[in-house]
């Protein structure tokens, strides 16, 4: 048996939800996809400046690096991360 995409969906409609997906066309899958993307991004930026509102900008998207590369590949790309201080 399958396990459940959600534990709060009830099965009759997350059936819906997967057959609504095989109808989707691959341009409309990508295009769902981006907007999540983008809906994600724009979570994790709201989340920075929350809990880094002394911070400027810059700092912001270098903590977005983080989440969306990882520190490592971060550090690598932009330097340390120098909050202000």
């Amino acid at each position: 048996m399958r396990r459940p995409l959600a534990l709060d969906t009830p099965p009759d409609i997350e059936r819906l939800q997967i057959e609504g997906w095989r109808r989707m066309t691959p341009a409309e899958k990508a295009a769902s996809v981006t907007a999540l993307t983008r809906a994600s991004i724009t979570m994790a930026e709201a989340g920075i400046r929350h809990r880094h509102p002394e911070e400027s900008a810059d700092t912001h998207r270098r903590r977005l690096a983080d989440i969306l590369l990882g520190p490592d590949l971060a550090n690598k790309v932009f330097g340390p991360l120098r909050p202000r201080g």
